[in-house]
């Protein structure tokens, strides 16, 4: 990966260095602005959304979230301790709401909890894997304010297709796993 890299840099220098040097820099400059404008505004959104998850881990909704996702974690991941089904509470319910990249540390701390000791992934760890990917989304709003942050006009019609796009892609990725959970005996 090392040399496509470095070969990408050296091709992008030698047509820098042939061709028109004041638009390229002024090219790069602006858009280096906009990269570092867009990452101020996931960094509020994220900030937003890691604090709410935090306050649903001190107000204990994240044990009561685990309550009610019970039958479908047991159905999904099989028998899990307390402290892992709480995680996967709060990611399945922060990608419900559309919380995206915020879901990932309660992904992770699912997937600790899942862990055995195997050098293979099982297949309840494979199962956080997709559900975190696939973030079945019932209101998108990680994405809604991206989009009234640049200005939308009607920020919110994306939640139909998403929800669509979400369903398909949770299902099968959901039946993959179960599938080849079958096929291939976790170890």
């Amino acid at each position: 990966m090392n040399i496509v890299w470095s070969g990408v840099m050296l091709v992008g220098i030698g047509l820098l260095a042939i061709n028109n040097v004041d638009l390229a820099m002024e090219c790069m400059f602006a858009g280096s602005s906009k990269a570092i404008s867009l990452a101020f505004k996931l960094w509020g959104i994220y900030t937003l959304w890691l604090g709410i998850l935090k306050i649903v881990e001190d107000t204990g909704l994240d044990k009561k979230l685990a309550k009610l996702f019970s039958p479908l974690i047991k159905l999904l991941f099989g028998k899990t301790d307390d402290y892992t089904q709480n995680q996967i509470a709060v990611n399945l319910t922060s990608n419900l709401l559309g919380m995206g990249n915020a879901s990932t540390p309660s992904g992770m701390n699912a997937i600790s909890g899942l862990y055995r000791g195997s050098k293979y992934a099982t297949s309840a760890m494979i199962m956080v894997i997709i559900l975190n990917s696939t973030s079945l989304q019932l209101i998108p709003t990680t994405v809604i304010g991206l989009r009234v942050t640049a200005g939308s006009v009607s920020a919110s019609d994306i939640i139909l297709p998403t929800l669509i796009a979400t369903i398909v892609s949770t299902v099968a990725g959901v039946l993959l796993v179960k599938v080849c959970g079958k096929l291939f005996k976790d170890k």
